[in-house]
Protein backbone atom coordinates (compact mmCIF):
# COMPACT_ATOMS: atom_id res chain seq x y z
CA UNK A 1 0.00 0.00 0.00
CA UNK A 2 1.10 3.32 -0.97
CA UNK A 3 2.31 5.81 1.66
CA UNK A 4 0.61 9.28 1.73
CA UNK A 5 2.49 12.11 0.02
CA UNK A 6 3.10 14.90 2.28
CA UNK A 7 4.47 18.39 0.98
CA UNK A 8 6.58 20.29 2.50
CA UNK A 9 6.43 23.74 1.85
CA UNK A 10 9.59 25.79 2.21
CA UNK A 11 10.53 29.74 1.11
CA UNK A 12 13.97 30.80 1.50
CA UNK A 13 16.08 34.19 1.23
CA UNK A 14 19.46 34.14 1.91
CA UNK A 15 20.23 31.55 4.23
CA UNK A 16 23.20 30.41 2.86
CA UNK A 17 24.52 29.79 6.48
CA UNK A 18 21.83 27.41 7.66
CA UNK A 19 19.90 25.96 4.62
CA UNK A 20 22.07 22.86 4.02
CA UNK A 21 21.35 21.47 7.95
CA UNK A 22 17.55 22.41 7.14
CA UNK A 23 17.71 19.96 4.09
CA UNK A 24 19.47 17.47 5.52
CA UNK A 25 17.29 17.36 8.90
CA UNK A 26 14.60 16.64 5.54
CA UNK A 27 16.49 13.99 3.91
CA UNK A 28 17.44 12.24 6.98
CA UNK A 29 13.38 12.07 8.08
CA UNK A 30 12.34 8.60 9.14
CA UNK A 31 9.05 9.03 6.83
CA UNK A 32 10.52 8.96 3.51
CA UNK A 33 7.16 9.34 1.32
CA UNK A 34 7.54 13.44 0.90
CA UNK A 35 7.79 16.29 -1.48
CA UNK A 36 9.92 19.61 -0.54
CA UNK A 37 8.64 22.64 -2.47
CA UNK A 38 11.40 25.12 -1.90
CA UNK A 39 10.99 28.63 -3.31
CA UNK A 40 13.35 31.38 -3.74
CA UNK A 41 12.29 34.50 -2.56
CA UNK A 42 15.18 36.82 -4.54
CA UNK A 43 18.48 35.53 -2.97
CA UNK A 44 21.09 37.42 -3.45
CA UNK A 45 23.82 34.65 -1.82
CA UNK A 46 24.55 31.31 -2.34
CA UNK A 47 21.20 29.80 -1.24
CA UNK A 48 20.15 29.09 -4.67
CA UNK A 49 22.76 27.25 -6.18
CA UNK A 50 23.34 25.61 -2.34
CA UNK A 51 19.22 24.16 -2.84
CA UNK A 52 19.95 23.17 -6.38
CA UNK A 53 23.01 21.01 -5.57
CA UNK A 54 20.45 18.91 -3.28
CA UNK A 55 18.40 19.16 -6.07
CA UNK A 56 20.28 17.52 -8.50
CA UNK A 57 20.83 14.49 -6.31
CA UNK A 58 17.12 13.93 -4.83
CA UNK A 59 14.02 14.19 -6.78
CA UNK A 60 12.16 14.64 -3.79
CA UNK A 61 12.85 18.36 -3.89
CA UNK A 62 11.59 20.80 -6.07
CA UNK A 63 13.20 24.12 -6.36
CA UNK A 64 11.33 27.05 -8.17
CA UNK A 65 12.01 31.28 -8.26
CA UNK A 66 9.21 32.97 -6.88
CA UNK A 67 6.88 34.62 -9.79
CA UNK A 68 5.92 36.81 -6.81
CA UNK A 69 7.15 38.69 -4.09
CA UNK A 70 7.56 37.96 -0.36
CA UNK A 71 7.12 35.29 1.58
CA UNK A 72 2.86 34.94 1.47
CA UNK A 73 3.41 35.09 -3.03
CA UNK A 74 6.29 32.10 -2.22
CA UNK A 75 3.87 29.83 -0.08
CA UNK A 76 1.04 30.28 -2.32
CA UNK A 77 3.72 29.49 -4.78
CA UNK A 78 4.91 26.61 -3.26
CA UNK A 79 1.16 24.94 -2.50
CA UNK A 80 0.08 25.18 -5.97
CA UNK A 81 2.85 23.43 -7.38
CA UNK A 82 2.21 20.69 -4.33
CA UNK A 83 0.58 17.76 -4.83
CA UNK A 84 0.80 15.60 -1.24
CA UNK A 85 -2.22 14.70 0.54
CA UNK A 86 -0.84 16.32 3.68
CA UNK A 87 0.64 19.76 3.88
CA UNK A 88 3.21 20.89 6.22
CA UNK A 89 5.74 23.86 6.22
CA UNK A 90 9.01 24.94 6.78
CA UNK A 91 11.53 27.39 7.47
CA UNK A 92 15.16 27.27 5.36
CA UNK A 93 16.96 28.00 8.56
CA UNK A 94 15.56 25.77 11.04
CA UNK A 95 15.59 21.98 11.59
CA UNK A 96 13.78 18.59 11.61
CA UNK A 97 14.34 16.02 14.11
CA UNK A 98 14.47 13.23 12.25
CA UNK A 99 11.04 11.73 13.38
CA UNK A 100 9.30 15.17 12.97
CA UNK A 101 7.41 13.67 9.41
CA UNK A 102 6.35 10.17 10.80
CA UNK A 103 4.48 11.68 14.07
CA UNK A 104 2.73 14.60 12.61
CA UNK A 105 1.58 11.95 10.20
CA UNK A 106 0.87 9.16 12.89
CA UNK A 107 -0.88 11.75 15.22
CA UNK A 108 -3.05 13.12 12.47
CA UNK A 109 -4.28 9.79 10.82
CA UNK A 110 -5.10 8.62 13.72
CA UNK A 111 -7.32 11.65 14.74
CA UNK A 112 -8.44 11.64 11.02
CA UNK A 113 -9.77 15.02 9.39
CA UNK A 114 -10.25 18.74 11.02
CA UNK A 115 -7.78 17.92 13.17
CA UNK A 116 -4.39 20.05 13.12
CA UNK A 117 -0.89 17.93 14.56
CA UNK A 118 1.45 19.80 15.92
CA UNK A 119 4.66 19.09 18.24
CA UNK A 120 7.00 20.90 20.77
CA UNK A 121 9.52 23.08 19.68
CA UNK A 122 12.97 24.07 21.15
CA UNK A 123 14.89 27.11 20.30
CA UNK A 124 18.55 27.04 19.58
CA UNK A 125 21.55 29.94 18.65
CA UNK A 126 25.20 30.20 18.59
CA UNK A 127 24.83 32.97 21.35
CA UNK A 128 21.83 31.55 23.44
CA UNK A 129 18.14 31.62 23.91
CA UNK A 130 16.84 35.10 25.47
CA UNK A 131 14.52 34.95 28.73
CA UNK A 132 12.12 36.45 26.40
CA UNK A 133 11.83 33.54 23.76
CA UNK A 134 12.39 30.70 26.74
CA UNK A 135 9.37 32.27 27.95
CA UNK A 136 7.08 32.08 24.92
CA UNK A 137 8.80 28.59 23.94
CA UNK A 138 7.49 27.26 27.79
CA UNK A 139 4.33 28.89 27.33
CA UNK A 140 3.60 27.64 23.52
CA UNK A 141 4.75 24.18 24.31
CA UNK A 142 3.09 24.15 27.75
CA UNK A 143 -0.46 24.78 25.40
CA UNK A 144 0.32 22.15 22.87
CA UNK A 145 1.24 18.79 25.56
CA UNK A 146 -2.35 19.58 26.46
CA UNK A 147 -3.75 20.57 22.94
CA UNK A 148 -5.41 24.14 24.73
CA UNK A 149 -3.43 26.15 21.79
CA UNK A 150 -6.61 27.94 21.32
CA UNK A 151 -7.17 28.79 24.68
CA UNK A 152 -4.81 31.73 24.82
CA UNK A 153 -5.07 32.55 20.72
CA UNK A 154 -5.41 36.30 21.66
CA UNK A 155 -1.78 36.40 23.14
CA UNK A 156 0.60 34.95 20.45
CA UNK A 157 0.62 32.69 17.80
CA UNK A 158 -0.28 29.37 19.54
CA UNK A 159 1.35 27.11 16.61
CA UNK A 160 4.71 27.53 15.67
CA UNK A 161 4.84 28.53 11.88
CA UNK A 162 7.03 25.61 11.11
CA UNK A 163 5.81 22.68 13.18
CA UNK A 164 2.17 21.75 11.52
CA UNK A 165 0.27 18.89 9.34
CA UNK A 166 -2.92 18.87 8.24
CA UNK A 167 -4.69 17.60 5.61
CA UNK A 168 -4.94 18.82 2.00
CA UNK A 169 -8.65 19.45 1.85
CA UNK A 170 -8.60 20.67 5.30
CA UNK A 171 -6.20 23.78 4.48
CA UNK A 172 -8.02 24.52 1.26
CA UNK A 173 -11.43 24.65 3.37
CA UNK A 174 -8.91 27.51 5.51
CA UNK A 175 -8.46 29.13 2.96
CA UNK A 176 -4.45 28.15 2.80
CA UNK A 177 -2.15 30.96 1.87
CA UNK A 178 -4.53 32.64 0.44
CA UNK A 179 -5.08 35.88 2.31
CA UNK A 180 -2.72 38.72 2.12
CA UNK A 181 -2.68 39.67 6.12
CA UNK A 182 0.41 39.38 8.24
CA UNK A 183 1.61 38.18 10.28
CA UNK A 184 0.57 35.29 7.50
CA UNK A 185 1.29 32.58 10.37
CA UNK A 186 -0.69 33.79 12.88
CA UNK A 187 -3.29 34.56 10.41
CA UNK A 188 -3.54 31.00 9.74
CA UNK A 189 -4.04 29.52 13.19
CA UNK A 190 -6.79 31.99 13.66
CA UNK A 191 -8.33 30.36 10.29
CA UNK A 192 -7.73 26.74 12.16
CA UNK A 193 -9.91 28.57 14.89
CA UNK A 194 -12.26 29.82 12.73
CA UNK A 195 -12.78 26.27 11.38
CA UNK A 196 -12.48 24.26 14.87
CA UNK A 197 -10.05 22.14 13.94
CA UNK A 198 -9.12 20.92 16.87
CA UNK A 199 -5.27 20.68 18.07
CA UNK A 200 -4.00 17.31 18.75
CA UNK A 201 -1.62 16.98 22.23
CA UNK A 202 1.87 16.25 21.51
CA UNK A 203 4.21 15.53 23.93
CA UNK A 204 7.35 15.08 21.81
CA UNK A 205 9.53 17.98 20.43
CA UNK A 206 9.04 18.09 16.56
CA UNK A 207 10.83 20.79 15.79
CA UNK A 208 13.86 22.97 16.47
CA UNK A 209 13.77 26.92 15.63
CA UNK A 210 16.57 28.68 15.32
CA UNK A 211 17.18 32.34 16.55
CA UNK A 212 19.96 34.82 15.45
CA UNK A 213 19.35 38.42 15.21
CA UNK A 214 18.54 39.13 11.50
CA UNK A 215 15.78 36.23 11.19
CA UNK A 216 12.66 37.83 10.10
CA UNK A 217 10.31 37.66 12.54
CA UNK A 218 12.87 39.73 14.49
CA UNK A 219 13.55 42.46 11.80
CA UNK A 220 10.31 42.48 8.94
CA UNK A 221 7.79 45.28 9.99
CA UNK A 222 4.65 42.59 8.72
CA UNK A 223 5.94 41.09 12.56
CA UNK A 224 6.06 44.45 14.36
CA UNK A 225 3.74 44.58 17.65
CA UNK A 226 0.99 47.01 16.09
CA UNK A 227 0.60 43.98 13.28
CA UNK A 228 -0.06 41.42 15.82
CA UNK A 229 -2.68 43.36 17.55
CA UNK A 230 -4.73 44.14 14.19
CA UNK A 231 -4.74 40.75 13.28
CA UNK A 232 -6.02 39.85 17.08
CA UNK A 233 -8.73 42.28 16.99
CA UNK A 234 -9.58 41.76 13.21
CA UNK A 235 -10.36 38.20 14.37
CA UNK A 236 -11.60 38.72 17.92
CA UNK A 237 -14.33 40.80 15.93
CA UNK A 238 -15.47 38.38 13.77
CA UNK A 239 -15.67 35.04 15.90
CA UNK A 240 -16.07 36.06 19.59
CA UNK A 241 -17.12 39.76 20.08
CA UNK A 242 -20.81 39.37 21.03
CA UNK A 243 -22.48 43.14 20.01
CA UNK A 244 -25.09 42.45 22.77
CA UNK A 245 -22.79 43.14 25.58
CA UNK A 246 -21.25 45.75 26.93
CA UNK A 247 -17.27 45.32 25.32
CA UNK A 248 -14.89 46.73 28.14
CA UNK A 249 -11.22 47.38 27.43
CA UNK A 250 -9.05 46.93 30.56
CA UNK A 251 -5.79 49.04 30.60
CA UNK A 252 -4.38 52.39 29.07
CA UNK A 253 -1.39 51.39 28.32
CA UNK A 254 0.07 50.81 24.33
CA UNK A 255 -1.72 48.03 24.01
CA UNK A 256 -4.99 49.38 25.40
CA UNK A 257 -4.36 52.67 23.25
CA UNK A 258 -4.14 50.97 19.80
CA UNK A 259 -7.27 49.03 20.63
CA UNK A 260 -8.98 51.60 21.95
CA UNK A 261 -8.05 54.02 19.01
CA UNK A 262 -9.03 50.89 16.73
CA UNK A 263 -12.66 50.58 18.19
CA UNK A 264 -13.59 54.24 17.96
CA UNK A 265 -12.71 54.09 14.28
CA UNK A 266 -14.64 50.93 14.19
CA UNK A 267 -17.10 53.06 15.54
CA UNK A 268 -17.68 50.05 18.20
CA UNK A 269 -18.85 51.65 21.72
CA UNK A 270 -16.83 50.26 24.72
CA UNK A 271 -15.84 50.97 28.23
CA UNK A 272 -12.21 51.82 28.77
CA UNK A 273 -11.17 51.25 32.40
CA UNK A 274 -7.49 51.45 34.35
CA UNK A 275 -6.11 51.38 37.78
CA UNK A 276 -3.72 54.03 36.90
CA UNK A 277 -4.65 57.17 39.40
CA UNK A 278 -2.95 59.67 36.95
CA UNK A 279 -5.13 58.11 34.13
CA UNK A 280 -8.19 57.90 36.10
CA UNK A 281 -10.82 60.41 34.60
CA UNK A 282 -9.12 61.89 31.83
CA UNK A 283 -10.06 61.66 28.28
CA UNK A 284 -8.05 59.73 25.38
CA UNK A 285 -9.41 60.02 22.19
CA UNK A 286 -12.49 61.96 23.41
CA UNK A 287 -13.24 58.75 25.29
CA UNK A 288 -12.93 58.60 29.50
CA UNK A 289 -11.05 56.21 31.34
CA UNK A 290 -12.54 54.63 34.27
CA UNK A 291 -11.24 53.28 37.50
CA UNK A 292 -11.73 49.53 37.81
CA UNK A 293 -14.65 49.88 40.80
CA UNK A 294 -17.15 51.27 38.06
CA UNK A 295 -17.29 47.79 36.59
CA UNK A 296 -19.42 46.66 38.98
CA UNK A 297 -21.98 48.98 37.46
CA UNK A 298 -21.28 47.82 34.43
CA UNK A 299 -24.26 45.07 32.99
CA UNK A 300 -22.56 42.13 30.82
CA UNK A 301 -19.63 42.92 30.10
CA UNK A 302 -17.09 41.12 27.62
CA UNK A 303 -13.05 42.47 28.13
CA UNK A 304 -10.39 43.00 26.26
CA UNK A 305 -7.97 42.42 28.34
CA UNK A 306 -4.23 44.71 27.38
CA UNK A 307 -2.51 44.42 31.17
CA UNK A 308 0.58 42.90 30.46
CA UNK A 309 2.27 42.87 34.55
CA UNK A 310 2.16 39.34 35.26
CA UNK A 311 0.43 40.34 38.87
CA UNK A 312 -2.22 42.55 37.46
CA UNK A 313 -2.96 39.70 35.11
CA UNK A 314 -3.50 37.29 38.09
CA UNK A 315 -5.62 39.76 40.11
CA UNK A 316 -7.86 40.18 37.20
CA UNK A 317 -8.12 36.40 36.76
CA UNK A 318 -9.29 36.43 40.47
CA UNK A 319 -11.50 38.85 39.88
CA UNK A 320 -12.89 37.09 36.87
CA UNK A 321 -13.44 33.68 38.36
CA UNK A 322 -15.05 35.86 41.82
CA UNK A 323 -17.87 36.77 38.68
CA UNK A 324 -17.96 33.19 37.48
CA UNK A 325 -16.33 34.60 34.48
CA UNK A 326 -14.88 32.39 31.33
CA UNK A 327 -12.08 33.17 29.40
CA UNK A 328 -12.67 32.87 25.53
CA UNK A 329 -16.06 33.81 26.70
CA UNK A 330 -16.83 36.68 28.65
CA UNK A 331 -12.78 38.18 28.62
CA UNK A 332 -9.60 37.62 26.40
CA UNK A 333 -6.55 38.48 27.34
CA UNK A 334 -4.60 40.32 24.32
CA UNK A 335 -0.83 40.03 26.38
Amino acid sequence: MQKPLISILTPFKNTEKFISDCIISIINQTYEHWELIIIDDGSTDASFSIVDSYAKDDHRIKLYKNTGSGIIDALQMAFKISVGEYITRMDSDDIMPENKLEVLLNNLQQAGKKHVATGLVAYFSDNGISDGYKKYEDWLNELTRFGRNYSEIYKECVIASPCWLIHREDFIAADAFNPQRYPEDYDLVFRFYKQQYKIIPCNTILHYWRDYQVRTSRTHVHYAENTFLDLKLHYFLLLDYDASRTLVVWGAGLKGKTIAKALIEKNIPFHWICDNPKKIGKHIYNQPLEPFTNLENIKNPQSIVTVANALAQSEIRSYFKKQHMQEMTDYFFFC
